[in-house]
C-alpha cells in the first residue's frame, strides 16, 4: 500500500533521521535529479564542517549505478519529492 504525505523540507529531513534505515529503499527528487537507489549508510549532521545529513546510496539505474551521497543541507532547497521504500510499507513524501 502506498502512502502520501505532505511535509515541510525540515520535517521530511526529520524523517530521513528518524524512519529510514540501512537497506531501506530511497528516491529522492531534487531540481532536475531523480535518484533511487539502496540505503548504504546515514551519517548525522556535523557541526564542525557544517555537513547536514548525508545518505550514501547505491543507485538502481542500469545505466549509472554508483554509490553516492547526499546531504540533505544543500539540496533542500531544490528538494521535490521523496519515496522510502520499506518491506512493509511505501510512503511518498511530497514536499511543501
Amino acid at each position: 500500500m502506498v502512502e502520501e504525505v505532505e511535509m515541510t523540507v525540515e520535517d521530511a529531513i526529520e524523517y530521513v533521521r528518524n524512519n529510514v534505515h540501512v537497506g531501506d529503499v530511497l528516491e529522492v527528487s531534487y531540481n532536475r535529479i531523480f535518484a533511487p537507489g539502496d540505503v548504504l549508510g546515514i551519517t548525522e549532521e556535523d557541526e564542525e564542517t557544517g555537513e547536514g545529513l548525508r545518505v550514501s546510496m547505491q543507485l538502481n539505474g542500469e545505466i549509472l549505478n554508483q554509490s553516492i551521497e547526499i546531504d540533505f543541507n544543500e539540496i533542500a532547497d531544490d528538494l521535490i519529492e521523496m519515496r522510502h521504500i520499506t518491506d512493509e510499507k511505501e510512503l511518498v513524501i511530497e514536499i511543501l
